[in-house]
C-alpha cells in the first residue's frame, strides 16, 4: 500500500483549498514576485538537487505562472515543478473571485446549470485537435459546480501566439446569490499526461471550501 501523500492546507478570506505538499506558492505582487520564486528556487534545489539541471525551465515556467496569476486578478497560485526521470513536470492552479456581470453591468446567474449553458463544448475534428468538454460536478460540502476540461490553445498574454494546455476550470458560486463565483482554474503543458492531470486537478479542486468571513475582535471596554 502506497503512502498518503502529504498535503498542504491553504486558507484565504473566504475559502480554502488543500495541495500537496510538494507544490509552491510565492508572491505574486510584480515588485517581489521574482526575488520570491529565486529564493523559493534555491530552497527546493538545495532539498532536491536532481532539479539543478532544469533550474532556469523551471524559473521561467513559475514566473510565467505568477504573472498571468496577477494580470487575471487570482487570490491564490500553486504550482507543481518537479523532475520525474529527466523530464521536467509542471502543472498551476488559480483561485479567482470573478465577476458574473456582463459588461454593461447587467447581473448574470450564477447557478451551475446556466453557467454550463453559455459554455460552449468543442470537439476534436482530428486526432490531435484542441477540444472541450463541458459538464457539473458535486464539490463535497460546497455544492454542485459548472466545469470544462480538454486540451485547450490558450492566448498568452502580450504575444500573437496561442501555447497548447491541458486545462480544467471550475466555476463555485459563492453562498449568499451574490453577482461572484471562485474560478478555479488547472493548467499544464504536459499533454502526454493529460488523463493523469485531469484526476489531479478533479482532487484538488475537489477540497475548495467556503470559509466564512472572520469576524473583527470587538474593542475593549475602556477600563473605569
Amino acid at each position: 500500500m502506497s503512502a498518503t501523500p502529504r498535503v498542504m492546507p491553504v486558507e484565504r478570506e473566504g475559502f480554502s483549498l488543500t495541495v500537496p505538499m510538494t507544490w509552491w506558492e510565492f508572491d505574486l505582487h510584480p515588485a517581489s514576485r521574482d526575488e520570491s520564486i529565486r529564493r523559493l528556487m534555491a530552497q527546493r534545489v538545495q532539498e532536491n538537487p536532481a532539479l539543478g539541471e532544469h533550474r532556469d525551465v523551471l524559473a521561467k515556467f513559475l514566473r510565467r505562472a505568477a504573472r498571468e496569476a496577477y494580470d487575471s486578478g487570482a487570490v491564490y497560485v500553486g504550482c507543481m515543478a518537479q523532475n520525474f526521470g529527466g523530464v521536467p513536470l509542471t502543472a498551476s492552479v488559480t483561485v479567482s473571485l470573478v465577476g458574473a456581470r456582463t459588461p454593461e453591468g447587467q447581473l448574470l446567474a450564477t447557478d451551475p446549470a446556466s453557467i454550463v449553458a453559455g459554455l460552449r463544448e468543442k470537439p476534436a475534428r482530428r486526432e490531435g485537435d484542441a477540444w472541450r468538454k463541458v459538464t457539473t460536478v458535486e464539490i463535497p460540502e460546497t455544492g454542485a459546480a459548472a466545469r470544462t476540461y480538454g486540451i485547450e490553445d490558450i492566448e498568452i498574454p502580450g504575444d500573437t501566439r496561442t501555447m497548447r494546455t491541458v486545462l480544467m476550470q471550475t466555476f463555485i458560486p459563492l453562498p449568499g446569490g451574490g453577482d461572484r463565483v471562485a474560478l478555479v482554474a488547472c493548467s499544464s503543458p504536459v499533454l502526454d499526461l493529460a488523463d493523469s492531470f485531469f484526476d489531479v486537478f478533479d482532487a484538488v479542486t475537489s477540497t475548495f471550501r467556503y470559509r466564512e468571513p472572520q469576524a473583527a475582535p470587538a474593542p475593549s471596554s475602556p477600563v473605569s
